[in-house]
């Protein structure tokens, strides 16, 4: 049965994309469970961190169920309805205060490559295979969507990928700096808890206050709320964490942050 399901491990709360019959593809429900999936997580004030991941061995995301396309895609109306969940799922991740890490194993490809590139860090096993196959299909690409690419890849990137349609490795995409790390197979489990554990024991206003301006950096300039993130800076040097950082600095020990 494709479906949704979270988990919350200590401070570490996960997503699992699981549709294991055909390699993680995202149905029309999947996707529409996605926003609030990771908000009702990101409300959660025990969650420092949500990773995102795809069941068993085989792939992170294959993209979106095709099977569904006619019937769900099959008119510019209901086109319409699918890239609205679509485009929701994606700026899920965005939205969340707390950092979603996308930890890919096997196939990343069309939805699945678009899901992580709207993650704020991606890391992948060496078995990671990427593709943009859009111009396969002859889909049309959301503005908004290639943008979030180019935010990653830079321009001339992200046109190489949507021009060719070609497969890429984790290597390749680690030159690109669409993942941050790529390490072995049978290490990408602890290497996704390792990163997550050096993110959950620092503060977590500041570390909400600078993933809210990288976003607000990407933005046109018309639509940035800075004055939302000096609001934000100005709470970090006001809070019990801050008096608690410094405490700890001095007395040469870890910090305890509540986030308050």
């Amino acid at each position: 049965m494709a479906e949704l399901r979270t988990s919350i491990e200590g401070s570490v709360a996960t997503v699992t994309f699981s549709n294991p019959p055909r390699m993680n593809a995202m149905t029309f429900d999947m996707w529409h469970a996605v926003p609030k999936a990771i908000a009702d997580l990101d409300a959660d004030p025990a969650v420092r961190v949500i990773v995102c991941r795809g069941e068993g061995e085989k792939a992170f995301i294959s993209g979106a169920d095709i099977s569904q396309f006619e019937k769900l895609r099959g008119t510019v109306e209901a086109q319409v309805e699918y890239n609205k969940a679509v485009e929701q799922a994606y700026l899920a991740p965005m939205k969340a205060s707390k950092p979603v890490i996308a930890s890919i194993r096997g196939i990343c490809i069309g939805g699945g490559l678009g899901f992580a590139a709207a993650c704020d860090l991606r890391i992948a096993a060496e078995d990671a295979v990427f593709r943009m196959p859009a111009a396969r299909l002859g889909l049309g690409y959301s503005p908004s969507g290639v943008r979030r690419f180019m935010n990653v890849l830079g321009a001339a990137n992200t046109m190489e990928i949507f021009f060719t349609a070609r497969k890429f490795d984790a290597g390749e995409a680690l030159r690109m700096g669409f993942v941050s790390k790529v390490v072995a197979v049978d290490q990408l489990a602890k290497a996704t808890a390792e990163l997550c554990a050096m993110i959950a024991e620092n503060a977590p206003l500041t570390v909400a206050a600078a993933k809210f301006a990288a976003q607000q950096a990407l933005r046109d300039p018309a639509e940035r709320d800075l004055a939302k993130a000096v609001k934000m800076v100005e709470a970090c040097f006001a809070s019990e964490d801050h008096k608690e950082g410094r405490k700890a600095f001095m007395e040469k020990r870890t910090p305890k942050f509540v986030g308050r």
